[in-house]
């Protein structure tokens, strides 16, 4: 007997052996609706894949293929679940991630060369020497002038891996230098514009909710309190969105106790509250809130807290209408996923997401439509969508299924819509003017010691516009005949471009809200 034990034991145990790893697998990809011992067929997509790969007439990229049906399937789900290819996902989770890896400058491209319009302060850049107004001709062994260099060339040549070198080759008044930069992290900055417009009313412009947006934000709060905040406008036109937890977080110092911020709700993700867990910074001081059909996603999320709480009063136009939640998976090929898991609702219970019911396209026309139909410019056109009639504490009526409605409305500036403004911007002329006046007229420029001093001392003569004229007809621009209405608009828009020359985009934001309806309404509102 002993012997029979023997002679079959490796083979039993062999076996048993075998059947664990079988048993273990098939627990471990066991998913609900699986019978445990079913292996699955190849998919009717898979087997075409597999088909084109072996069979077809000419040679195919199959992963480009796979990745057309991803993006046709996803186009079935909602226009929020999105495929992002390799090749993007490292600039798009640099963004999420509020910071990359670069030599820290500002360029753009005039006459096929590379011309550093700033350099950020203390950064790699900066510390090379590096100046504004110098032309790179060549990074490492790269030659970087000429018709067929691109932004987005140059950009990947300047980026990579954090404590590399880039030798770059430059002209400078005339003369070939070399200096050898290494590459730093380059903070995507989420605050724009952070300062105290009069009285003690503050203003913060955010531009999306990045890993990074709570703490400067606070870091602008605090900063402004330091000098003398009362109240605050909080401008968040054009913010498309991005991290939920950052927008939650500052929603988190606006209101107190353990009030109700948002909460979140799927098929296959259970319900999830996010309440306030701190003593807010800002907790009682008066707060407008400025919005646009740009505002969406974790925009929409803060503004409905504090619309449903009644804490702020919301000024502008009816938010973009983003009510869906996101998460990114990351795929085998480098490519991920960012999939709709769940649907995100105001304290009161309002989901304001648009209807996609006729598919991606309708639904990112119903934008235009607004222009279209009159929404951005008169209240009267506005449409809210009467069965989703929601009320606040203090009987405010507000609505879900479409954005978030201002408690006050301001039209879209109509000379935004001008002809020639509409060809400028699209030619950059603008900002190509703004770096050679700056280049010009440096001394002067520099010579005043804040934005509100150069907001009030500078002027822009008529031989300044007689140049911008000329540099606009080389661009096949006509403006000898621009009424009064556009010219004040495009002379406002050099003078604070070229305050954020000097300061960066606060100087272009103190100038620009001088003549912002919706910055004045604010200030009035506030003042009251």
């Amino acid at each position: 007997m002993n012997k029979k034990i023997q002679i079959w034991f490796p083979l039993l145990f062999s076996i048993a052996v075998i059947a664990g790893m079988l048993i273990g697998y098939r627990i471990r990809d066991d998913q609900p609706g699986k019978k445990f011992f079913s292996f699955d067929k190849p998919t009717a997509l898979q087997e075409v894949m597999n088909l084109i790969q072996n069979k077809y007439v000419d040679d195919v990229k199959i992963s480009a293929l796979g990745d057309s049906a991803i993006i046709a399937v996803l186009n079935k789900l909602d226009p929020h679940s999105v495929f992002i290819p390799a090749e993007e996902l490292q600039g798009v989770n640099e963004d999420i991630a509020g910071n990359f890896f670069g030599i820290g400058i500002e360029f753009n491209i005039f006459n096929d060369t590379l011309h550093v319009l700033n350099v950020i302060p203390d950064g790699p850049s900066f510390k090379a020497g590096i100046a504004i107004g110098d032309k790179f001709i060549q990074v490492n062994d790269s030659i970087i002038v000429g018709k067929k260099i691109t932004s987005e060339s140059v950009r990947k040549l300047l980026r990579g891996d954090l404590g590399t070198q880039a030798v770059v080759t430059l002209v400078r008044q005339g003369k070939l230098q070399k200096f050898s930069i290494i590459r730093g992290i380059i903070p995507i900055s989420s605050v724009d514009a952070s300062y105290i417009i009069e009285n003690g009313i503050g203003y913060i412009k955010l531009n999306k909710f990045s890993q990074v947006t709570y703490r400067e934000f606070m870091k602008s709060l605090e900063g402004l309190q330091k000098q003398g905040l009362k109240k605050l406008i909080l401008d968040l036109r054009g913010n498309g969105g991005g991290v939920l937890d950052e927008a939650t977080a500052i929603a988190d110092e606006f209101l107190s106790g353990n009030k109700l911020i948002t909460y979140t709700e799927g098929k296959h993700i259970p319900k999830k509250e996010y309440r306030c867990q701190r003593e807010g910074l800002f907790e009682n001081g008066a707060l407008v809130v400025l919005a646009d059909e740009g505002s969406a996603s974790a925009s929409e999320v803060l503004m409905g807290a504090l619309q449903d709480w009644d804490r702020a009063t919301i000024i502008g136009r009816r938010s973009f209408g983003k009510g869906l939640v996101q998460e990114q998976y990351d795929l085998s090929d480098g490519s991920a996923l960012r999939l709709t898991v769940a649907r995100y609702y105001t304290p009161i219970g309002r989901s304001i997401q648009r209807s996609y019911k006729n598919g991606e396209r309708a639904y990112y026309e119903e934008i235009n439509k607004r222009f279209h139909d009159g929404e951005v410019s008169s209240a009267d056109s506005l449409k809210n969508d009467s069965t989703q009639l929601f009320t606040t504490q203090k009987g405010k009526k507000v609505f879900g299924g479409g954005g978030i409605t201002p408690d006050i409305f301001i039209a879209m500036d109509t000379a935004l819509f001008s002809t020639n403004l509409s060809k400028i911007y699209m030619k950059g002329t603008i900002g190509d003017f703004t770096y050679q006046y700056y280049l010009q007229n440096k001394t002067l420029l520099t010579s005043h010691s804040s934005i509100a001093a150069f907001g009030t001392q500078f002027s822009f003569t008529e031989a300044d516009w007689k140049q911008f004229q000329n540099l606009a007809k080389k661009d096949s621009i006509e403006l000898s005949n621009i009424n009064s209405l556009d010219k004040k608009e495009m002379i406002t828009r050099i003078k604070a471009s070229l305050a954020r020359q000097i300061w960066h985009n606060e100087g272009f934001y103190e100038i620009m809200n001088k003549e912002d309806s919706a910055v004045g309404k604010a200030i009035e509102v506030l003042s009251k």
